[in-house]
C-alpha cells in the first residue's frame, strides 16, 4: 500500500497539476455534446432540473469516434472514421480524420478551426495532454498510438516523430496523460478468443511524456494479460488512485498512482461491476468510467446487446445495461458497489457528469428489439438522464429518444465552457 508521505505528496501534486478546486470547476456554463453518425449535436445543460435542450450541430467528415476539449476550454478536438467496431479488414474503413473546432465561450457552439488531418487508420480515442500542447490518438486495429502538435492558435499541427517505438500492446482503446502530465497511459483491451483464435492479452502501457515524446516505462498485465481486458481508466481528482474498467471481465480494478507517474505493481482492489456477477450473460461487457468531481464516487457502464431469434426477429437476449455506482474509501481508495441503476436503453457506450456533480447523462448506441411476453417492442436509443444524490446514487429523471437511423450515437460528453 501507499505510505502516508507518498500519499500526501501525491495529493498535493495532483491538486497543483489541476490548478483548481472542485468548487471552482463547478462554476460556469456546462454543455453536453452527443454524436449520431457524422453529426455532433450541442445540448444546453440544466443541472438543477436535470434536463437537456438541443441547440445546434456540426458535421464531421466521417462518423464521430471520440472527442476531447482543450484545457483552455477554447478549442475542441474530434476523431472520426468510417470504420466500424469489431476490427478486421471488413470493418477498418478508408476515411479517418482528426478535426479541431473553436468553442463559443457563451454557447458552446463549434466552428471548424484549421485544417482537418487525414489519419492512416480508425482512431478509437483522442485526448489532449494537460499542458494543451499535444493531441494523442489511439487506434485499435491495428493497435497504434500517434501524437500531433497543437499550434499556438489551437489548430492541429505536425505529427511528432517518435525517437523510439512505443510499446502499443494489442487493441489499444484509450490514451491519457496522468495528472502530473509527465507520464501517459495507453489502455490496451486485448481480445477474447473467437473463431478458433486464442485470447489476445490486455495491458496498461505507461510512457514517460515530454514535449510529445513517449518513452516506454512500464507494462502492467496481471496474469500476463490473460483474463485482463481493460477498456478505459480515470484518475481520482485529489488522491493517488487510478480506476480501470475491465471490459472483457466486467470488473473494476484500482491501482495506486506513484510519484514517478507509474502505477502500483499490482492492483490494490479488484471488484465485480455487475449487479448479478454470477449470472453473466453472453455479450456482457463493461464500458466507460468516470470519477465524480468530488472524488467520493466512481461510475462505470455495464452493457450488453446480444440477441436471439424470436418469431423471426432478433431480440435482446438478456443481460445488464446499467450504471454501476461505487463509493470510494477516502483513505484506501477502495471502491464499494452501492447501486446498479437501470439504463433504460441498450449499450450505454459513453456518459458524462456535469462539473457540479448533480447530473449524469448516459448515451446508448442504438435501439434494440425487446421481448415482452409474446410480443416484440422497440427500445429506442436515447440519452438517459439521472440526478446524482448526496450519497452518490442515481435517480432516473427522463430519457430523450434519439433517432439513430443515420448512424450510431457513438460518443457523448460534458464540457465546461470558459
Amino acid at each position: 500500500m501507499i505510505n502516508r508521505r507518498t500519499f500526501t505528496a501525491l495529493m498535493a501534486g495532483t491538486l497543483a497539476a489541476s490548478g483548481k478546486s472542485f468548487a471552482e470547476t463547478a462554476r460556469g456554463k456546462t454543455v453536453f455534446y452527443a454524436s449520431v453518425g457524422t453529426e455532433l449535436f450541442l445540448y444546453d445543460v440544466d443541472a438543477e432540473a436535470a434536463a437537456l435542450t438541443r441547440r445546434s450541430s456540426v458535421m464531421l467528415p466521417a462518423g464521430v469516434q471520440y472527442a476531447w476539449p482543450h484545457p483552455s476550454k477554447r478549442f475542441f478536438y474530434v476523431a472520426s472514421s468510417n470504420g466500424q467496431p469489431g476490427g478486421g479488414a471488413v470493418n477498418q474503413g478508408d476515411k479517418h480524420y482528426a478535426s479541431a473546432f473553436r468553442v463559443d465561450p457563451a454557447t458552446g457552439a463549434l466552428t471548424p478551426h484549421g485544417q482537418t488531418l487525414a489519419l492512416t487508420a480508425r482512431p478509437i480515442h483522442i485526448s489532449i495532454d494537460g499542458g494543451g500542447g499535444f493531441a494523442m490518438i489511439a487506434y485499435n486495429d491495428p493497435s497504434n498510438l500517434t501524437v500531433y502538435r497543437i499550434n499556438a492558435d489551437g489548430t492541429l499541427g505536425a505529427l511528432v516523430q517518435q525517437r523510439a517505438k512505443p510499446d502499443i500492446g494489442i487493441y489499444s482503446h484509450q490514451i491519457r496523460t496522468t495528472p502530473s502530465n509527465k507520464t501517459a497511459i495507453l489502455v490496451c483491451r486485448g481480445n477474447n478468443p473467437a473463431d478458433g483464435k486464442g485470447e489476445d492479452p490486455g495491458s496498461l502501457k505507461v510512457f514517460g511524456f515530454n514535449e510529445g515524446q513517449l518513452t516506454n516505462l512500464a507494462s502492467y498485465a496481471p496474469g500476463n494479460g490473460y483474463g485482463f481486458g481493460p477498456r478505459h481508466l480515470d484518475f481520482h481528482p485529489t488522491l493517488p488512485f487510478v480506476y480501470v474498467s475491465l471490459e472483457r471481465q466486467n470488473k473494476l480494478y484500482t491501482y495506486g498512482l506513484q510519484l514517478d507517474g507509474t502505477l502500483s505493481r499490482d492492483p490494490l482492489f479488484m471488484k465485480d461491476s455487475l449487479g448479478e456477477p454470477n449470472n453473466r450473460r453472453a455479450g456482457q461487457g463493461a464500458g466507460t468510467i468516470h470519477v465524480h468531481p468530488n472524488g467520493r464516487f466512481v461510475y462505470q457502464a455495464n452493457r450488453n446487446s446480444a440477441v436471439v431469434d424470436f418469431q423471426g426477429k432478433k431480440v435482446f437476449a438478456g443481460g445488464e445495461n446499467n450504471m454501476a455506482v461505487w463509493s470510494i474509501d477516502q483513505k484506501t481508495g477502495e471502491p464499494t458497489l452501492i447501486q446498479t441503476a437501470d439504463g433504460h436503453a441498450n449499450q450505454l457506450r459513453t456518459f458524462g457528469i456535469d462539473p457540479s456533480g448533480r447530473m449524469l447523462v448516459a448515451a446508448s448506441i442504438s435501439p434494440i428489439l425487446m421481448r415482452e411476453g409474446n410480443n416484440v417492442a422497440n427500445l429506442s436509443a436515447g440519452l438517459t438522464v439521472y440526478r446524482i444524490g448526496g450519497d452518490g446514487k442515481l435517480s432516473f429523471v427522463r430519457k430523450y429518444d434519439v433517432d439513430t437511423s443515420k448512424g450510431t450515437q457513438f460518443w457523448s460528453g460534458m464540457v465546461s465552457l470558459g
